[in-house]
């Protein structure tokens, strides 16, 4: 279970996240909507202490990761993987050599067990044959699946998601999006998403947060939230330039 209470958190004097309330239910895929600028990835960048709030307390598994000193904050980070918003390949390396990196430098998994498991990695996110490739030769959608091929390669029990799709048309998102459940069922991690596409985040999603003006406006299942009488809901979801929410 990872928590969120009461988190405030501002730069240079202006206040991003106002008071931040949220629980993100073990085992499911929780994603936060909401407009650009909002907050979401600042958001996102406390849940495994990578930003550290001005205000508030995350839980990890009941343990507040804001006062942990570093040596035990690596050990509540073990738990997570996380796909970057541009896949965050390192360029000189193959992708096989991406996916590994983790293994080599936190595991003593010898050669064959690191290409056992890396192998399978790519296979199952249909990059079998692209273990070899550098990067630059990959596609926007293959650079986004071999992200998450070494997001998941030290098995973490929570996956963050940052705009997983940012970058890609229509159909290579779906894909992505369709990428993720088939993950999500297979190594049944917990799963933090962060998008604005909706509505076809909908469908992968248990859980969707609407973060707005700084804090957490709706929490609830898909359904429940497509039909939220909250008047911030209502304009994300119908694009309005008008209502609750700020546009510049």
């Amino acid at each position: 279970m990872i928590r969120v209470v009461n988190l405030h958190k501002g730069f240079r004097g202006q206040q991003v996240l106002k008071g931040v309330n949220l629980e993100f239910a073990t085992g499911k895929i929780t994603t936060i909507v909401g407009t650009s600028g909002c907050g979401k990835t600042v958001l996102l960048r406390h849940l495994n202490a990578l930003l550290r709030p001005d205000e508030g307390e995350v839980f990890v598994d009941s343990v507040d990761i804001v006062k942990l000193p570093q040596k035990e904050l690596y050990e509540i980070r073990a738990k997570f993987g996380v796909l970057f918003q541009g896949a965050a390949l390192l360029d000189s390396m193959t992708v096989f050599d991406n996916v590994a990196f983790p293994l080599r430098e936190k595991t003593e998994s010898t050669a064959t067990e690191i290409k056992k498991k890396v192998e399978e990695r790519l296979e199952q996110v249909g990059l079998g044959e692209m273990g070899g490739k550098l990067p630059a030769e990959l596609s926007g959608g293959m650079k986004k699946r071999a992200g998450l091929a070494r997001a998941l390669i030290m098995d973490p029990e929570i996956v963050l998601f940052d705009e997983p799709t940012t970058g890609l048309d229509p159909i290579l998102a779906s894909s992505i999006h369709q990428l993720i459940a088939r993950m999500h069922a297979t190594f049944g991690f917990t799963g933090v998403l962060i998008s604005h596409t909706i509505p076809q985040v909908f469908d992968i999603s248990d859980y969707v947060a609407m973060l707005a003006n700084g804090v957490i406006e709706e929490l609830s299942p898909p359904k429940t939230f497509r039909a939220s009488q909250n008047p911030v809901v209502q304009q994300f979801i119908q694009g309005k330039t008008e209502g609750p929410i700020h546009v510049l």
